[in-house]
């Protein structure tokens, strides 16, 4: 499933290829995603301007021009690309999983594809956005100025559980997904089975780690593992900067003891068993 670098990378994406177009026609192409699509969809959306496009975990924000917001979330599968405008008398020809299509007044074509269905669309009222079912229980985002080592040690203090698995926690912190989990937790020299409760003072190079590793996938324009595309269609390039995921068995980049591998809350952790205590 694409985490918080991936889905940064697609925002940022959008954002520049989107903001101040003008939704001319919207097409469904199917009933449904993970979710039906809310009643008056294509209606809501047609004629209405795009003012930006922002993040809020892994879900995508598109403010228009009126009071409503076009929320997305792409699932494990779901992916947009820009497509340039079809030239007089010539029909786009989709794939079979293009299940929506918005037409913008510059003749551009905003494709969603979805293999899997597993994302969903949403429509919701501006001011209502942080009361939304969608939001209203995130935690702070890990890159802006609320997650603090203040927050989070007083967020893990009665947290016994692993801690891999607990900065994978939406009301923790939300986007610290499994991949940059796990190569935080090596920066540090963090067991992924030590209690949440336990950390003390690694904490706050834990919140550095944790922003060098989501920044530095977002430079990388995220981690294509299988189905992860950009807008532009082309691919992220930080699987190549991996310390330990998706290392079983191989050397540490430090010590050359061999990767371990473990199951934790139905997640694949990797992890170096002499560096990370």
């Amino acid at each position: 499933m694409p985490e918080l670098p991936e889905v940064e990378t697609v925002r940022r994406g959008l954002d520049k290829a989107l903001a101040g177009a003008t939704i001319n026609k919207v097409e469904l192409r199917r009933e449904n995603l993970r979710t039906p699509f809310p009643k008056d969809f294509a209606k809501s959306l047609t004629g209405q301007k795009i003012k930006s496009v922002t993040r809020r975990a892994k879900y995508l924000l598109f403010h228009l021009d009126s009071d409503i917001i076009m929320v997305a979330h792409l699932g494990m599968t779901g992916r947009f690309t820009v497509a340039a405008p079809q030239g007089k008398g010539k029909k786009m020809e989709f794939l079979a999983h293009d299940h929506v299509v918005l037409t913008l007044d510059d003749g551009r074509l905003i494709i969603y594809n979805d293999a899997r269905r597993f994302g969903l669309m949403e429509i919701c009222k501006r001011k209502e956005v942080e009361n939304h079912k969608l939001f209203r229980h995130l935690a702070p985002e890990p890159l802006e100025s609320e997650f603090t080592p203040e927050y989070l040690e007083k967020a893990l203090s009665k947290r016994k559980t692993p801690i891999k698995p607990t900065i994978m926690d939406q009301e923790i912190v939300v986007g610290v997904g499994n991949i940059y989990a796990n190569e935080a937790l090596f920066l540090t020299g963090i067991s992924p089975l030590k209690p949440a409760n336990e950390i003390g003072k690694k904490i706050p190079p834990l919140i550095k780690e944790i922003h060098n590793v989501l920044n530095a996938a977002i430079e990388a324009g995220g981690s294509t593992l299988k189905d992860f595309a950009h807008v532009s269609g082309e691919s992220g390039y930080f699987q190549h900067k991996f310390h330990v995921y998706g290392r079983g068995g191989k050397p540490c980049s430090k010590c050359k003891t061999p990767i371990e591998t473990i199951r934790q809350a139905g997640r694949a952790t990797f992890y170096c068993p002499k560096c990370q205590k």
